[in-house]
């Protein structure tokens, strides 16, 4: 599978790391969430059949974290975003 990354081209995908659902960006304050609403952040996902939105680092290159959308049934990659654009316009600052 190839990730075309924004910055630096193409890529084998054999250089990232999956690291989950792109929910993972709007991580609770831990100072201020309740335990269910960290229970449900660290354990509870979807399992989509379908266009996803996921979250990739690159490990073996400039180490960047991408958001990438994705079907899960056919593999065939729509769309590739630094994963800090798709935070800042969700309304955080990561």
């Amino acid at each position: 599978m190839i990730i075309n990354h924004p910055l630096l081209g193409p890529r084998d995908a054999a250089e990232f790391i999956y690291k989950g659902d792109v929910s993972l960006i709007d991580r609770p304050n831990g100072m201020t969430a309740s335990d269910t609403e960290m229970h449900d952040y660290a354990y509870l996902r979807d399992n989509p059949a379908g266009e996803h939105q996921e979250l990739w680092y690159h490990e073996q290159g400039d180490r960047s974290w991408l958001v990438v959308t994705r079907n899960t049934l056919t593999h065939a990659i729509t769309k590739v975003e630094m994963a800090r654009d798709v935070a800042r316009s969700r309304g955080r600052s990561k």
